[in-house]
């Protein structure tokens, strides 16, 4: 594999399956995306991987992108950003599903902590991936912090592993530990982003996510890569090498 041992590990959960005509199980994929677009843009790459390996895909959006457009009601712009969603997971080979939380108004509560935590273990996840809590926007902090949580409260029973959503200008401090191969299918997330005609796909994958992609790439050593963090479960702590 092209990629280094700090960071293969997703990508090698990938690769195990490459050429396989049947695959050994299916795991149960699951993405949080504070609104439709998030989880495309951020990992969408990932998620057709997977789908395209035989797994079972889920994306979550917390809100429908409400407040997207100040032109629009707020059920006006949710009706648009929801079958903008359901055509890019149609792409994806994803079922979509909604967490019910209002776009630019959304909560960290003992309530939503607990209506996340249903929705997403009732996916039966394998692997959960979500916005990496550290972030400029409050609506990306909560989506993370709700996964976050539904991991805690499963007794860390999957992988969590967090994505990135414009570097530098919103997710912030952000530090791969792990490295997606995303070459083959860039083209299909690119349709699948572009499938938000709402947010400016065109103009915002040009300016951020394509820089992205070829830059995680060359730390990679491939043409285009998604990068990640793993967050540790308990008895997995961080060593010095050596020591």
């Amino acid at each position: 594999m092209p990629f280094s041992s700090f960071g293969s590990d997703l990508n090698y959960k990938l690769e195990s399956h490459k050429g396989q005509g049947e695959v050994d199980k299916k795991l149960n994929i699951v993405c949080v995306g504070a609104h439709p677009g998030d989880p495309e843009f951020g990992c969408g790459g990932t998620l057709a991987r997977y789908a395209d390996a035989g797994h079972n895909v889920s994306v979550i959006y917390l809100t429908r992108g409400e407040a997207g457009d100040p032109s629009k009601t707020y059920s006006e712009s949710a009706a648009l950003r929801t079958k903008e969603a359901e055509t890019s997971c149609k792409i994806l080979k994803a079922k979509a599903l909604f967490g019910g939380q209002i776009d630019a108004n959304t909560e960290l509560s003992k309530g939503s902590i607990d209506k996340i935590t249903q929705l997403i273990l009732s996916q039966k996840p394998d692997i959960l991936f979500t916005h990496w809590p550290l972030d400029t926007h409050p609506d990306h902090q909560i989506a993370g912090l709700l996964a976050l949580n539904a991991w805690v409260k499963s007794g860390q029973q999957f992988f969590l592993y967090y994505y990135e959503v414009n570097t530098g200008s919103e997710t912030l401090e952000f530090k791969p530990t792990e490295y997606v191969d995303i070459s083959a299918v860039r083209e299909r997330k690119k349709a699948a982003m572009f499938s938000h005609k709402t947010q400016n796909p065109e103009e915002v994958y040009d300016t951020f996510f394509k820089a992205m992609e070829e830059f995680r790439g060359l730390e990679a050593g491939v043409k285009a890569a998604e990068a990640f963090i793993l967050s540790k479960v308990k008895n997995e702590r961080a060593n010095i090498i050596g020591l």
